[in-house]
């Protein structure tokens, strides 16, 4: 226990010996550390910032909207619009890889009134199943039921800010308002969704698909009366979502003339898709940036390797006659190995430290924003890669100086100026 002291003491004057060299050393490896860490670290930011931002719409949706279909194939210019109706929903919920599916109906030119105030938000006629497919959080009241949608009630249920634009602090739950005159009954109260000051679907007001169409119904020439704004459904699984795809634009196109090769014929936004494609980016990124991490530290661990030539070269009198006096190869082998794998761990926790903390400031200025990503945060498989590799650089910057400190015969060793 005494020779691993001393061992340990020596180590540690020998360090500090050359205090500037040392602290450039590891100030090197502690910037490769922390650098990594960080780059990684905001790469998962934007990937988990993505995720929220879609989390926030639904889980699984394909969206499916009125589209145009092209004159001839390839073609943009002089095609023929056409518009989904309630009748294409009901024929896509009997695909076999259609999970669950739902209507919709949007309207942004409907006024809303209360005895507080007006407001002009969106008014959105949905199915009674849609928070099973959208994201809509009940803060208060209930969602629409079946009867609601069978009977045409004039019932809505209000977003977080149209609550607050339209009913003022004041109780809004069993309340009467007004949509274009008509009177309706305020059922439920939807809680803040979404970050920061993205209110866009906060402001939206929910009434019976049914009734939107008696009295809101989409209008235009030769337009079906059951005409919709889009259709939100989702696959059986995730992985089935191509198929499901094709099974809808099979339906779809054979309801309104047009071939289901011709893909410029459908305006859709596949989320399962676009989530995929942006973890292969974000993984991309974070492989990159983790190989460029390590090739940094590998170059660090060189600089080490040199700095321990060094340090052999200006001691080789010191080690001469300490072999001399009957210091054995292993504990020379020892000192020098454990000098190069102090100065690689003492760094790589200090980097580790410095990004950890740079990301928790980093979170809390960001706080909950509405920027698209979230703060960087430290990556458990980077902190371990780096753990690795440092201990690895360790190895390799003291094992060659160690193994050439301790093969030095003493007489040669004393003879060296």
């Amino acid at each position: 226990m005494r020779s691993a002291v001393e061992i340990l003491k020596q180590v540690f004057e020998s360090i500090t010996a050359n205090k500037l060299r040392s602290f450039l050393t590891m100030f090197g490896i502690a910037w490769g550390v922390a650098s990594l860490l960080l780059l990684i670290g905001l790469g998962e930011g934007f990937r988990s910032g993505q995720r929220r931002s879609l989390a926030t719409l639904g889980t699984d949706i394909i969206f499916l909207n009125a589209g145009t279909i092209p004159a001839l194939p390839g073609q943009h210019t002089g095609g023929r619009p056409y518009r989904l109706t309630l009748s294409d929903c009901l024929a896509i919920r009997r695909a076999p890889h259609v999970r669950d599916i739902t209507a919709l109906i949007i309207r942004g030119d409907l006024k809303q009134t209360s005895e507080f105030s007006s407001f002009a938000g969106g008014v959105w006629g949905v199915e009674s199943n849609v928070q099973k497919i959208r994201t809509i959080p009940l803060a208060q009241g209930r969602y629409f039921d079946a009867d609601d949608i069978s009977q045409h009630r004039h019932v809505v249920l209000l977003g977080s800010k149209a609550n607050d634009l339209l009913f003022m602090g004041h109780p809004s739950l069993g309340a009467f308002m007004t949509i274009n005159g008509l009177r309706f009954q305020v059922v439920g109260v939807a809680a803040k969704s979404g970050r920061g000051n993205n209110n866009n679907q906060n402001q939206n007001l929910y009434i019976p698909i049914s009734t939107m169409i008696d009295n809101f119904a989409l209008v235009g020439a030769n337009q079906p009366l059951d005409s919709l704004s889009g259709i939100d459904y989702q696959p059986t699984t995730e992985d089935t979502n191509e198929t499901a795809k094709a099974e809808v634009h099979q339906i779809v196109a054979g309801r309104h003339g047009f071939k289901p090769t011709d893909l410029d014929a459908f305006d859709e936004w596949d989320t399962i898709k676009a989530n995929r494609t942006v973890g292969v980016i974000f993984t991309a990124m974070d492989v990159f940036l983790g190989g460029v991490g390590v090739v940094t530290l590998a170059l660090g661990a060189v600089g080490i390797i040199n700095i321990m030539l060094v340090t052999v070269t200006e001691r080789t009198k010191e080690i001469g006659l300490r072999k001399a006096l009957g210091a054995t190869h292993r504990s020379i082998l020892f000192q020098f190995f454990l000098e190069g794998l102090m100065l690689t761990g003492i760094s790589g926790v200090i980097g580790i430290a410095a990004a950890a903390a740079l990301m928790l400031v980093l979170g809390r200025v960001m706080g909950n924003n509405d920027m698209g990503f979230d703060p960087p945060r430290l990556v458990p498989w980077s902190a371990a890669m780096a753990l690795g590799t440092l201990s690895l650089c360790g190895i390799l910057a003291g094992i060659y100086p160690a193994r050439k400190a301790a093969m030095l015969e003493p007489v040669e060793a004393l003879r060296k100026e």
